[in-house]
């Protein structure tokens, strides 16, 4: 079945977000998430040379798609990938792969100096990243800055030099994983009042959060199914964070700088836990303190045993579209929960399956603790 009602896909032009066309596309997943890039996979039907000629127009890196449903932008990316098939029958069809504006800083490298000498704003320096991204005319992709603020102000040092090559993604990650650090996404929305698209980084320290009433899932009820995974295998106790080399003498052994004593959860062990010891590498850091502060960070997001709990729900109209940060309040009564659950959760994390072959509008919700 073609993706029509109540989702329409709106192909652009990524620099200057001109609408090229409205094509029908089937076969459509999409997913966004909190500090780390999105994707949607679909497919174009080419059933006819009119229909062949317009879909040409759909180029990879350089093309944008949008999904609207019910007028609000659900979805907004770049399309990166494409396969042309034909079937044994003839049948021509354009299978696409996008990933939310965020990829773009993916494939962009610091290719200058970016020096803040002075402890400046986190935020402040993840803003300055993308307008240095989006400097000139042929990389910049109308991505709004924003003003958002910091519920404590955390100050910072950093710096990227020209030869390093490292990717706008990089560094953002890198600031955003420091303990106290922050989280970011790129939102889509129509402007209420000219109705233009918008390309919004949203940043938020210490969190993202959306909404000032909870969204409320009852099961039985809204709710169709649910899982909580604990993974004790992503947890652990204790964490290093392991740097770059500083050993300038090529007699000597060079070893990385490592942040030192490891972070511990010492609670967790006075209450009976093991040793389970976690490790990240971060190749281009130079400082001691950046690298205690990683390893305090990795730690505190992964305590024990990690746990994700995740819903699926039917969209009705009740479901914005921006679901991103915001509070939900899950309410399951089951063999499990004989008294009910009933706990606050944030969504950090969203994938969403269109009506297809008498399939419901669904979404998957990722969560975390309220």
């Amino acid at each position: 079945m073609t993706l029509n009602t109540p989702y329409r896909a709106i192909f652009c032009d990524l620099l200057s977000d001109q609408t090229i066309d409205i094509l029908p596309l089937r076969d459509v997943q999409f997913d966004d998430y909190i500090g780390k890039a999105g994707s949607l996979s679909g497919t174009i039907p080419i059933p006819d040379k009119a229909i062949a000629e317009r879909v040409r127009q759909v180029e990879e890196g350089r093309t944008a798609i949008y999904l609207e449903r019910g007028g609000d932008l659900w979805w907004g990316g770049v399309i990166w990938t494409s396969t042309l098939q034909s079937s044994t029958r003839g049948v021509l069809t354009l299978g696409i792969q996008a990933a939310t504006f965020d990829s773009y800083a993916a494939r962009r490298r610091i290719r200058n100096e970016i020096n803040f000498t002075t402890p400046t704003d986190q935020l402040v320096i993840a803003r300055k990243l993308w307008e240095d991204l989006q400097k000139t005319d042929d990389g910049n992709i109308r991505v709004r800055p924003g003003n958002d603020t910091s519920q404590v102000e955390v100050k910072r040092t950093a710096a990227w030099r020209d030869g390093d090559e490292t990717l706008y993604s990089e560094a953002l990650e890198q600031l955003a994983a420091l303990e106290n650090g922050f989280e970011h996404q790129i939102m889509v929305f129509r402007d209420p009042v000219t109705g233009e698209r918008v390309r919004q980084l949203r940043l938020g320290s210490p969190k993202i959060r959306t909404g000032a009433t909870d969204l409320v899932f009852d099961r039985p009820g809204t709710i169709l199914s649910y899982s909580f995974p604990r993974d004790a295998t992503r947890g652990g106790t204790t964490a290093v964070a392991r740097g770059a080399s500083v050993n300038n003498n090529a007699a000597a052994e060079s070893r990385p700088l490592y942040s030192k004593p490891p972070a511990v959860a010492q609670d967790l062990l006075d209450g009976g836990w093991p040793r389970i010891d976690l490790s990240s590498d971060h190749n281009e850091i130079t400082s001691q303190t950046t690298l205690d502060s990683l390893a305090t960070a990795t730690l505190a997001q992964a305590r024990g045993a990690v746990l994700i709990p995740e819903i699926s729900i039917r969209l009705g109209g009740v479901v914005p579209p921006a679901l991103l940060g915001r509070s939900a309040r899950i309410r399951i009564t089951d063999e499990w929960h004989p008294q009910g659950l009933d706990a606050r959760y944030r969504i950090i994390g969203v994938k969403v399956s269109p009506p297809e072959r008498g399939r419901p509008d669904t979404a998957d919700l990722y969560l975390e603790e309220a």
